[in-house]
């Protein structure tokens, strides 16, 4: 039989062979070689839980303890049968019996009951709370775990696989604390079953001794508890073994690496606590009458040990010193030189300013750490609009309010929040049983109150959407970007998309640019372009339809609408909801009119009206709008092409978010359309 297929019958077999062991009667030799079994079992859980680096890696520990509690009182039912059978039950028995606890009855039981008292008032109940502690925190902290792994995924700094991975570990880590908590109870039932299983050997063995085999009162008591004894420390020693090891399995929290190497690099990280001790030992070996040997040895071991620290720590100051001058050599500037000056002086493109209480959003150690979610934003804005966010910088100030932060675009303050420490932000209509003062969130204008982290599943079970502050400023950061994404795109990011568009397309952009378009009026293109927030993702397409106009004219608006025309299908998609694209048309004589008053010069277009005209048209527009977005679709404003810049201006105005598409870019998407509402000049039809 291969090993493999041995190992998969195993344990099935050992757990019927322990059933067995309750009902079937063993020699003393048999009984031996399993009380020897046991012991080693028991060690060697132990120490596998010390070497275990965390305590998942030990998932099946909680069915191996209910399988060691079972084997040790089958070997408990075993050894009471042949105690009160022969008044013997084997060598290992007998051995801790007379050797260990020197033949004497007040020294085993003495020994018996402190191993008891360790046992069962010490590790057990220390380990039954912090199981159950455990369980219950887990429970609680699953949901916001999930949320954790959703946002991430959203924000695409983990892949769909990686998604699933952790949410099987956080289901796996509930299950295992919700496993440790019921486990304990088996430790601690085993401890009273040993107790229990002692006074009735004690006291059945005396009464057998006398009544059956016609022992002295004196004789029966001293055969009889030496074998209990005997049986109770060679269960118990086992049994204080599990325990042990049930305490450190559950007590192990965040310590990277196994229990020993924790231990030594934590308990070795401070220098003037070894020296201390070690002077402190030391003095107290001067007392008199005390023995000098015990504590001039330790002391000095403490004393050594701080030394070995202090080398230590040298040797990394003069490690971190080496890479610095290393760096230094290899062409890093000096911090007085002209090129670090202009290198300070140089404003960031993006920048976050954080208050001194909020450095600890910036900690690598943490799953929410702000520096890993901006590089996945970075990833999620060049997929969604086609440009590469430049390196945002991120700083603490001493200048801004606590919990406070503040956005900033080439150097200008845009935006800024707050992130009080220790709290969550819960959005949601029913907030009222939430402790706090309301607050409108930065981005979507959503009500919402910071509550206590310790709170957040009780948000959660009021219906409320619970957001962790790293997401709130990651939220306000990415609609920032967006609004700001045409002053984002630099001439050397257009020269970086025109090289990456020719490595696959060379024929295009080698006819497009330098001969027709000069990169600085493709920036302006698509500038154009990303100021009414379309992606410019699909360059093949764009500069095709560029390099054919540009041929013909250079009015940027021009080319901004036919790049728009290549590339409709992806603009019209956005607005499309179930199929159907819902639409608001103008009247054609308003339409008419418009068009007569549509005037161009190098500045763009605009449309010439009378004052009370337009602002016709404006009202006209947001009741069509408010009415068509009733269904919860936006809704999108068709015109002619050539006034679409100006009504885009114009509409903008007062609706920032508001789409405007010409009758092309509609049509040839090939999709349903619906109207929703009519523009028109209610003056005009009032007089």
């Amino acid at each position: 039989m291969k090993s493999r297929d041995f190992a998969k019958f195993a344990v099935p077999l050992g757990v019927v062979g322990i059933i067995m062991l309750l009902v079937v009667p063993i020699p003393a030799p048999l009984l031996d070689f399993l009380i020897v079994t046991n012991i080693t079992v028991g060690l060697v859980i132990l120490l596998t839980a010390m070497y275990v680096k965390k305590p998942l890696d030990f998932s099946v520990f909680p069915s191996l303890l209910l399988i060691a509690t079972l084997f040790r009182l089958g070997l408990n039912v075993a050894s009471t049968r042949l105690v009160l059978r022969d008044g013997y039950a084997g060598e290992v028995i007998d051995a801790f019996g007379h050797f260990v606890v020197g033949s004497s009855l007040v020294i085993g039981l003495v020994i018996f009951l402190i191993l008891v008292v360790i046992q069962f008032v010490v590790i057990t109940n220390g380990s039954g709370r912090v199981s159950e502690v455990a369980a219950r925190f887990t429970l609680d902290a699953m949901p916001g775990k999930q949320m954790a792994i959703d946002a991430d995924l959203n924000a695409g700094l983990i892949t769909d696989e990686q998604a699933r991975v952790r949410r099987k570990e956080i289901a796996a880590e509930a299950d295992f604390y919700g496993a440790m908590d019921g486990a304990s109870k088996f430790v601690k039932g085993d401890a009273i079953a040993g107790i229990v299983i002692t006074l009735i050997n004690l006291i059945g063995g005396i009464i057998i001794g006398i009544a059956q085999r016609g022992l002295s009162a004196g004789e029966a008591v001293e055969t009889y508890s030496l074998l209990t004894i005997g049986d109770g420390l060679v269960t118990q020693i086992p049994a204080l073994l599990m325990s042990v090891s049930t305490g450190i399995i559950v007590t192990r929290s965040t310590a990277e690496g196994d229990l020993s190497s924790a231990t030594s690099g934590q308990l070795s990280q401070s220098r003037p606590a070894l020296m201390i001790t070690g002077i402190a030992a030391i003095a107290l070996g001067i007392l008199p009458g005390m023995p000098k040997l015990p504590f001039f040895v330790i002391g000095a071991l403490l004393l050594i040990a701080a030394q070995q620290v202090k080398n230590k720590e040298r040797k990394d100051k003069e490690a971190a010193l080496l890479e610095e001058i290393q760096a230094q050599s290899q062409g890093g500037p000096a911090q007085d030189t002209p090129e670090k000056l202009i290198e300070d002086m140089r404003v960031p493109t993006l920048e976050i300013q954080l208050a001194t209480d909020l450095v600890d959003l910036v900690n690598s150690s943490r799953d929410d750490d702000l520096l890993a979610r901006i590089r996945g934003l970075r990833r999620k804005i060049a997929f969604d609009l086609g440009i590469v966010v430049p390196p945002v910088r991120t700083r603490d100030s001493v200048e801004l309010p606590p919990s406070h932060y503040v956005l900033k675009v080439s150097g200008v303050e845009v935006a800024r929040g707050e992130l009080p420490q220790g709290r969550v932000l819960a959005l949601g209509d029913e907030l009222d049983s939430l402790p706090g003062d309301t607050v409108v969130e930065p981005v979507f204008g959503l009500t919402g109150k910071w509550v206590p982290e310790q709170m957040r599943f009780a948000a959660e079970m009021a219906g409320a959407t619970v957001i962790d502050r790293v997401s709130v400023l990651i939220t306000h950061m990415s609609a920032l970007i967006s609004q700001n994404a045409s002053r984002l795109l630099s001439r050397e990011d257009v020269r970086l998309l025109t090289e990456g568009v020719k490595a696959i397309n060379p024929s295009v952009v080698e006819e497009l640019t330098p001969g027709s378009m000069s990169l600085g009026e493709i920036q302006r293109v698509l500038q154009g372009l990303l100021t009414e927030q379309v992606p410019i993702r699909d360059l093949g397409r764009i500069y095709e339809a560029l390099s054919l106009k540009a041929k013909a004219t250079t009015n940027p608006e021009v080319l901004i609408e036919t790049a728009r025309l290549a590339i409709s299908p992806s603009i019209t998609a956005r607005y499309v909801r179930d199929g159907i694209l819902r639409v608001i048309t103008i009247d054609p004589v308003f339409e008419q009119a418009l068009l007569e008053g549509l005037r161009t010069s190098d500045e763009g277009s605009q449309i010439l009206l009378e004052q009370r005209r337009l602002d016709a048209f404006l009202r006209s527009y947001t009741t069509a709008r408010t009415q068509g977005e009733a269904s919860g679709a936006q809704v999108v404003l068709v015109c002619a092409p050539s006034i679409r810049p100006a009504l885009y201006h114009l509409v903008t105005l007062q609706h920032a978010e508001a789409a405007v598409m010409s009758y092309p870019e509609v049509t040839g998407s090939g999709i349903r359309i619906e109207t929703v509402g009519v523009v028109r000049d209610v003056d005009a039809i009032a007089a």
